[in-house]
């Protein structure tokens, strides 16, 4: 198996997962396929009085509480002060506002611009307005409501929603909306999920001879930079009248002046009327959001038109405080009338709610339908929040405000052409979905599941600006844009970069602490002196001789960082990556998703190595844009001093040359590094996949203009990796404690994981290098990976698989189920394999047999560990763990070697966990992980997007298939040493120990030593 290998076997099993006609009577599908609203032949399915039941939490055991006790109260600590100064800690496990349970369906909205979600029973609920807050809780005045009058006098009224909310208590309140009818028992009633759009049939009820189809249409729009960007929801409802007489109809459409949370009784809120063009009407309501947050406006609204009369109730009081029109009054009027008043267009603007009161409005649309007959009444839902601030201050706008205006006025207009627009988009999503969904090769339950594991890009937090950088801040905030353009400039000439180190000091003094010792970084641990010898090694000739001009790698590294660090009155280096878009390139914007709701940081890149396949498949410019982000980020610095939680020691927050763990999350682009529990500069598995990664989206888009761009970063990246090769076999070494995305699974020496991610990387970083023309960095590589694999296979591979890792741990012969990690990219990208046929067969047979099937019959996804005895792994709370994202990405590495019917049982283990009705109803919040006992840990979780991995490994993109093979690794590449490698590893480890505001002459003096002429890579 030299390169590539699939099968095109037939999946194993084509069972039916949710059969359409077990939740939908026949005739009512056939009755409601003449206006669409019929539901698709393939989706997942719930009844409406299905109960939500509460999931289980993760509980670690004694031992693990024993050896994670100083952690829990360092974190413990760290999440009280971040509280006391108004913040929530990007990891906090000790508060929870809602008990989480099985309740969530498709989310509404595009990307990047704040979602809502909307549970299967029809509740509206987990809002995410503000960047990095999610208010679980539903809000319940957030509904659809029906009410319907016979000619025989018959009339039946109930809220679109099934049970009544337990957030109303048992106490009624006469004025409130537990005033409301809430009849819908929901036994005739069904959600059926196909992101992102959802169909909810109410299939005689409340009215035995009314059918009801609702259809939830969001703009995701893959390879639409414009439409999937819109803060948008459009709800098509299709109303058959199935009795003998007429029936006169209206839906109702009530929403709360509210983020979510207590927001809605922070007072200062105004909701007013609005009529747009082609019959567009509804209601606006501003909110004025706490704690100097953005304002956000919402628009609901329905479509007049000949059959379909619309009216408004512009504002009503959810709460006893005031005088106005209460939510009791507004429904009786509706249930005796089906509108309100036509005057109510015309009425003046409310006064601004007043604190403590709590505001909504509705919106009617009254319709006759005749006997045998349909009629179709559509609503839609904006929100309008033009700039996203970060708690830390900066301020950017939103992406789609390229297409609707900065001022925030541009929610009535959204409403508009989502309703005008919403036909359009279901064709583009129905054309995109269709291939797949009428592919009878593939099991249903993938074919659908496939699908809804997208909901987190909608509901994963994510934010999508515009690309142009802040829009308020200091003067700081200016400068340091200024100095990103500066990163990789091919114009700077020797005299800009060395003007530093004239009437400086010598760079030898700059090193020096205050006792005179010089200090540099070793074995990735800072403060340690260096050696005279060892000094004198790397700068020991003067900066006066005479510097190559052409550009050589080496060279051009050094002039970026130089440039980085000319202004220390800024930051070192922001990770705004517009700055590498090169001519021609679009603009597309910045975006940021979370690792998860519960850990709250953007994008957190050894998760997004998992996840990426997602964005690259559908939305590739934005893949692009967030690799930009990271290459920009790895040749920033900051020397901000943090404290790390698991071992209580401190560390800087940005070490140069290191690939951040995330973009932050208080100030995104500028504070990187948000994850504190362990100093992520010393983690074996982020540089590697950074290189993977971008190897595998230059293939991918073809993109040379982005090669060019980032291979400083790449090369800085590798060069920095040089470090932790202790023993000198070019193979990188862990160092005895969890320095990996694994990062409660301690790991020593040579390991199965991260060092076949370095494998893979050294292989991929010598295909960037010919793809930029760099055949001596070329050479340096594959004579690094040539000696690195001799290392790897030496001390790993013990004749079935490779071991968890060199050392003598209980854990270190177990099987890790994601050893093939580094393979699986090689495939993906479309390289050759790292080791011979057998090995990585073997391997992922051993994988299957034991992480897979042990582990209830294959019915649960792949645990993480898994020892030569068969039990799990029970080192640590991960290595017992099942990780769904990486079960995904194990079931993509088997495609690619032949094993796709083993590729599917094992996803299909994640499927039955996670979101088949005996699973443990993970469905819309695909966690992190769960144990054997069902307890899960991290809810809405990014890696699970991994699903997409598969679709890439069975269906290749033609540029993979296409990509030019690499030179055979078993070449003779001449020598490891080449010098300007050398000379960037080590100027990548004296940073740390330099004082701040001398490291421009640094870097001045380094620039000088590593671009002489013949020192070049």
């Amino acid at each position: 198996m030299d390169c590539m290998m699939t099968s095109t076997t037939a999946f194993h099993s084509k069972k039916h997962s949710w059969p359409l006609s077990n939740y939908v009577n026949k005739a009512t599908i056939q009755t409601l396929e003449t206006d669409s609203g019929a539901p698709p032949p393939l989706a997942w399915r719930r009844k409406l009085n299905s109960h939500a039941n509460f999931l289980k939490e993760f509980r670690i055991t004694f031992w693990e509480t024993l050896r994670m006790l100083g952690l829990g109260l360092r974190l413990w600590n760290y999440a009280k002060a971040e509280q006391a100064q108004g913040r929530k800690a990007p990891i906090d496990p000790f508060n929870r506002k809602t008990k989480p349970s099985a309740c969530h369906g498709v989310p509404l909205g595009g990307m990047g611009a704040g979602s809502i979600g909307r549970g299967f029973r029809g509740e509206f609920g987990r809002l995410q307005l503000i960047p990095g807050v999610c208010e679980e809780a539903p809000v319940p005045a957030n509904q659809f409501s029906v009410f319907i009058t016979r000619g025989d006098g018959k009339r039946y009224s109930s809220v679109l929603s099934s049970g009544r909310p337990e957030e109303l208590g048992r106490k009624e309140d006469k004025s409130g909306i537990s005033s409301w009818d809430w009849n819908l028992g929901g036994q005739h009633s069904s959600y059926h999920a196909l992101f992102p759009r959802a169909w909810t049939i109410y299939d005689g009820e409340p009215d035995p001879n009314m059918k009801i189809s609702c259809r939830q249409i969001s703009p995701f729009i893959p390879h639409n930079y414009k439409e999937s960007s819109l803060p948008v929801c459009v709800f098509s409802y299709a109303l058959v009248n199935t009795g003998k007489d007429s029936a006169n109809a209206s839906l109702l459409f009530t929403w709360a002046n509210s983020v979510g949370g207590m927001s809605q009784y922070s007072g200062s809120h105004i909701n007013t009327p609005f009529i747009e063009e082609d019959g567009v009407r509804g209601v606006l309501l501003f909110h004025k959001t706490a704690n100097d947050y953005p304002s956000v406006t919402f628009a609901i609204s329905a479509q007049q038109t000949e059959d379909i009369s619309v009216s408004v109730c512009p504002c009503f009081l959810l709460s006893e405080r005031g005088n106005n029109c209460s939510a009791r009054d507004m429904w009786i009027e509706v249930k005796q009338h089906g509108l309100f008043n036509q005057d109510n267009w015309n009425m003046k603007p409310f006064p601004p709610s007043l604190e403590g009161a709590s505001i909504g409005a509705a919106v009617a649309a009254a319709v006759v339908i005749p006997p045998h007959e349909t009629r179709t009444v559509v609503f839609a839902l904006a929100w309008d929040s033009p700039e996203v601030r970060f708690r830390k201050g900066r301020s950017y706008h939103r992406r789609y405000t390229q297409f609707h205006g900065t001022f925030g006025n541009a929610a009535a207009n959204l409403a508009h052409d989502a309703i005008l627009d919403h036909q359009k988009w279901e064709k583009a999503i129905e054309n995109w979905q269709n291939p797949i969904l009428t592919n009878d090769e593939l099991p249903e339950w993938y074919r659908v599941t496939l699908f809804n594991e997208l909901y987190f890009l909608v509901a994963g937090g994510t934010v999508w600006t515009d690309g142009l950088g802040p829009i308020h801040g200091v003067e700081k905030d200016v400068e340091a844009r200024r100095s990103s353009t500066l990163f990789y400039s091919d114009e700077l000439d020797s005299k800009t970069v060395g003007n530093g180190i004239e009437n400086k000091m010598n760079t030898m003094e700059l090193l020096k602490d205050e006792d005179g010792e010089l200090h540099h970084q070793t074995d990735g641990m800072f403060n340690r002196p260096i050696s005279n010898s060892k000094y004198n090694e790397v700068v020991s000739n003067p900066v006066e001789t005479p510097v190559s001009t052409d550009g050589g790698t080496a060279a051009k590294i050094l002039k970026a960082v130089s440039a980085t660090m000319s202004n220390v009155r800024v930051p070192f280096g922001l990770a705004y990556g517009t700055s590498l878009l090169q001519e021609g390139e679009e603009n597309v914007g910045q975006f940021l998703y979370l690792e998860g709701v519960e850990y709250r940081m953007w994008s957190t890149y050894d998760v997004h190595f998992y996840a990426s396949f997602a964005l690259l498949a559908l939305f590739p410019e934005l893949e692009l844009s967030i690799q930009r982000d990271f290459a920009a980020a790895t040749l920033s610095y900051n020397p901000e001093k943090v404290r790390f939680l698991a071992g209580g020691g401190s560390g800087m927050r940005k070490v140069l040359g290191a690939v951040p763990h995330d973009l932050g999350l208080y100030d995104p682009w500028v504070e990187v590094n948000a994850y504190n529990v362990h100093d992520t500069s010393k983690w074996k598995d982020l540089n590697s996949k950074f290189v993977l990664q971008i190897h595998r989206d230059i293939v991918i888009t073809g993109n040379k203009s982005f090669a060019r761009a980032v291979w400083p970063a790449v090369y800085s990246a590798m060069a920095y990796m040089d470090r932790f090769d202790r023993d000198r076999d070019c193979m990188i070494e862990n160092d005895r404690f969890p320095d990996q995305t694994y990062d409660t699974w301690s790991v020593s020496g040579v390991s199965a994981y991260c060092g076949g991610l370095w494998l893979a990387a050294l292989q991929a970083a010598a295909a960037i290098a010919d793809e930029v023309n760099d055949q001596n960095a070329a050479d340096c590589f594959r004579a690094k990976f040539l000696c690195a694999r001799k290392a790897y296979e030496e001390k790993l591979w013990n004749g079935a698989y490779f071991s968890y890792d060199e050392g003598s741990s209980s854990c270190s012969s177990s099987i890790q189920a994601d050893q093939m990690a580094g393979q699986w990219y090689m495939w993906a990208s479309g390289l050759c394999s790292l080791f011979d046929d057998n090995k990585a067969q073997s391997a992922l047979d051993k994988v299957f047999e034991f992480n897979v099937i042990r582990m209830n019959g294959g019915k649960m996804g792949a645990v993480n560990g898994m020892q030569p005895n068969g039990r799990v792994d029970e080192s640590c709370m991960q290595s017992r763990e099942i990780w769904a994202g990486t079960t995904y990405a194990i079931a993509a590495t088997m495609i690619y070697a032949g094993m796709r019917d083993k590729a599917f049982v094992t996803a299909e283990g994640v499927f039955q966990a996670a979101w088949s009705e005996d699973g443990y109803g993970y469905w819309f919040q695909t966690p992190e992980a769960w144990t054997v006992e069902g307890h899960f840990r991290s809810l809405t979780y990014m890696r699970p997007l991994a699903i997409w991995a598969m679709q890439w490994a069975l269906y290749p993109p033609k540029r993979v298939l296409e990509a030019p093979r690499i030179p055979s690794m078993d070449g003779d590449f001449g020598s490891l040493h080449h010098i300007g490698f050398a000379r960037i590893a080590d100027a990548l480890k004296m940073v740390p120990g330099v004082q701040v505001d001398k490291i421009n002459d640094l870097f001045s003096y380094m620039y000088g030593c590593a671009c002489r002429e013949g020192n070049n890579v």
